[in-house]
């Protein structure tokens, strides 16, 4: 079929420097951004994607670049990743405007694009999701029940994906992602996921090897001493996939 002969795309967007439409600073500078982006694309390009690499694009910008990939061939797969500053269910583009994730999934499973619309779609989404601190969870309580978390209606959060789509957070809803200046805990463990064998898992199975990275291996330093961070993925993918085994 055409899509055996086309390679696979991948898009990466990482805004690093922000400015209000009023010419101020905005948010913080994201140090080490830019560099792990830069890797990631590396690696990828070496598993056969044809990656576009793009850097400090507006809100209008981002969701211009996914109506693009309607006018390319697409391979087997599209994986995008997108690293800047974000709240619940919104990345910002670099001149501090939101862009709804969700329009972007529905961008890609538009009635227009069928091609993209039968493949499976990979996000990875660094960015916070909140201003919570996670401290980690006691896993012993001397007295009597810890208290839940939260309120099961906080499942009701998780976004609407569309069929064939993959998206995986640096962290749980609610909470802060963290970046430091050799890059974030998230998209680190993602790197060392697609460099080494552990690749040529399933994608699912792979997703749950990053999750475990960086649950246990990573914790923040400096003021956020002992903070933890936890990505969670969700999936509407109708069959085992193998993205990376290139």
């Amino acid at each position: 079929s055409m899509s055996q002969l086309s390679q696979s795309r991948a898009l990466v967007i990482v805004n690093t420097h922000f400015h209000s439409s009023d010419g101020n600073m905005a948010f913080g500078t994201r140090r080490g951004a830019k560099r792990e982006a830069e890797k990631l694309s590396n690696v990828l390009s070496r598993l056969n994607y044809t990656v576009k690499l793009v850097s400090n694009k507006t809100a209008k910008e981002i969701e211009d670049l996914y109506w693009q990939e309607h006018y390319h061939e697409h391979g087997e797969y599209f994986v995008s990743i997108i690293s800047s500053h974000g709240e619940e269910g919104i990345i910002f583009g670099c001149d501090t405007e939101p862009v709804q994730l969700s329009h972007l999934f529905q961008i890609l499973s538009s009635e227009k694009c069928p091609v993209l619309r039968k493949i499976p779609k990979i996000f990875f989404i660094q960015a916070c999701r909140g201003k919570e601190l996670d401290q980690g969870v006691v896993l012993e309580c001397d007295s009597g029940e810890p208290e839940p978390e939260c309120e099961p209606e906080c499942l009701l959060d998780i976004p609407t994906i569309p069929p064939q789509t993959v998206v995986m957070f640096a962290c749980s809803p609610g909470y802060v992602a963290f970046l430091n200046p050799s890059g974030s805990m998230f998209l680190q463990a993602l790197l060392k996921v697609l460099e080494g064998e552990e690749r040529h898992l399933d994608l699912i199975r792979l997703l749950t090897r990053i999750n475990g990275k960086v649950a246990f291996h990573c914790q923040a330093r400096g003021s956020y001493e002992g903070c933890k961070q936890m990505p969670c993925f969700i999936t509407n993918l109708h069959q085992e996939v193998f993205p990376f085994s290139a």
